[in-house]
């Protein structure tokens, strides 16, 4: 596993139908990403669940250095229990 070597991130993927699968291969390029400082994410409208917020938690959680964190998930299938398990 490769890791990448940059500080800020920018991902507008609204309205992309990534659905669980994609959220869950986001959530592990996130994690990937062992420098990152800033991640702006615009995931709305996605078809997004609960499955798929706990791969996009484990992969952002695994971004230590991260100081700035703006994350869009309105429009999408996830519940209370989904954004806890988020933050």
């Amino acid at each position: 596993m490769q890791s990448v070597t940059f500080t800020s991130l920018n991902l507008n993927l609204y309205d992309n139908s990534i659905g669980e699968n994609g959220a869950k291969y986001l959530g592990e390029g996130i994690a990937k990403c062992v420098t990152l400082t800033s991640l702006n994410l615009d995931l709305s409208n996605n078809n997004i669940g609960e499955n798929g917020a706990k791969y996009l938690g484990e992969g952002i959680a695994k971004c230590v250095t991260l100081t700035a964190l703006n994350l869009y998930l309105s429009g999408n299938r996830i519940d209370e229990n989904g954004y806890r398990i988020i933050k």
